[in-house]
């Protein structure tokens, strides 16, 4: 066996920061200029304590902090000589702005994108899906304003932040992310997307926006939804229509309608797709597309695809510390956040690369504990007895 492969010589948490580039460090703190106020926490070593306290899955500054202070002996691995007091990382979580961490996870996907994608997706025949959701964190209302009706008992509203964003179907990791307060109705969060012709989004219906609509059919944008219950429309053609037939499944009902919405006070009828589809438990699901070429089973999986964006809010929620947060500022909370999603693109790059069969959060967990371990991780994560076996067993370690 390789000598690298029995005595990596850098622990478990070492190696996974390897996968960023000093470069890019260096060049994320250039653009922002965030060296500057700064000098005994240069961004490197911000970072890195931000990331231990993800990964070790640390719930307050001290317990960070305190955890570093632990692990002095081996911290020369990760770059510096002590552990940050907890007044400096406090205040540089505060003040250091949240975008020179938003620009490497930016960097760091763009770096990555290729080889963590799947081209294939079971069942679906475009290559360009693209899937968007919010997800909202509950904090008080001395962050961000109350969100919602004034309570009733007098106690005062819980604040949130949400999270938009925009996850690639095919590579499982977010695409683009926007910050906002919970009371942001989460249509806001398609004016901000810039997608290429012929791209494919999904989204639930609290997203709809026939103005929207409208322009992404102009530019070959198509799109994916559930139609409102109260929605307001006119059948201009029925391509299918299967409801008469008994105990039918699947796609029940295939028609071209239109929809209308004031532009500038002018009356403008938009063109759409609507799909009714009824599922194995009797479920009935009625989508709408601005696609009229795909079969109306592909709509009905392209959608089917968007419950991946749940299963990713999840993931990041049930691995990462998301509960509690290391500053009581809007940008704290927005810099920890980006920190959770550099940490699981770092995780997805790190599972693609050992072709490990564990699940997602299995592999956390084994990682969370051997953070200071020194053994080489990918072998770690695809086989975790035998890869600690051969560094602790020589004879093992020879063959």
């Amino acid at each position: 066996m390789d000598k690298d492969k029995k005595f990596p010589g850098q622990p478990i948490l070492s190696q996974i920061l390897s996968q960023i580039p000093a470069s890019m460090i260096r060049d994320a703190a250039c653009k922002h200029n965030s060296n500057r106020y700064y000098k005994k926490l240069p961004l490197r070593i911000h970072l890195v304590s931000l990331l231990y306290g993800v990964f070790s899955y640390c719930n307050g500054l001290r317990e960070l902090c305190e955890g570093l202070l632990a692990c002095e002996g081996k911290l020369s691995h990760l770059g510096f000589d002590k552990a940050p007091a907890r007044s400096t990382l406090s205040d540089a979580n505060s003040n250091r702005s949240y975008l020179v961490f938003a620009t490497i996870y930016q960097q760091l996907l763009q770096k990555y994108h290729g080889s963590i994608s799947d081209s294939r997706l079971k069942g679906l025949s475009i290559n360009n899906l693209k899937i968007i959701d919010s997800s909202t964190i509950s904090l008080f209302g001395d962050i961000l304003r109350g969100v919602g009706r004034p309570r009733l008992d007098g106690a005062r509203r819980k604040g949130g932040i949400k999270v938009h964003a925009m996850m690639d179907a095919f590579s499982g990791v977010t695409e683009f992310v926007r910050l906002t307060p919970a009371k942001v109705h989460d249509r806001q969060f398609l004016l901000k997307l810039k997608l290429p012709q012929e791209s494919f989004i999904v989204f639930d219906k609290a997203y709809n926006d026939y103005r929207q609509f409208h322009s992404w059919s102009r530019h070959h944008v198509w799109f994916v939804s559930r139609m409102k219950e109260n929605a307001v429309y006119h059948v201009c053609k029925v391509l299918l229509d299967r409801t008469k037939k008994h105990k039918s499944k699947g796609v029940v009902k295939d028609q071209l309608i239109t929809v209308g919405y004031k532009q500038e006070n002018e009356p403008v009828r938009l063109r759409l797709r609507r799909v009714t589809y009824k599922a194995e438990d009797g479920q009935v699901y009625v989508f709408i597309t601005n696609n009229l070429k795909i079969s109306a089973s592909q709509v009905a999986r392209i959608y089917k695809c968007r419950w991946m964006i749940e299963l990713l809010f999840k993931q990041i929620k049930q691995n990462f510390p998301l509960r509690y947060f290391w500053g009581d500022s809007q940008n704290a909370i927005k810099t920890q956040i980006y920190c959770v999603l550099i940490a699981q693109l770092l995780m997805v790059v790190i599972r693609k690369k050992s072709a490990t069969k564990k699940s997602f959060a299995n592999m956390i967990t084994v990682i969370r504990l051997h953070l200071m371990s020194y053994v080489e991780i990918l072998s770690f994560i695809k086989d975790t007895y035998l890869a600690w076996r051969r560094v602790n067993n020589p004879v093992l370690s020879s063959t």
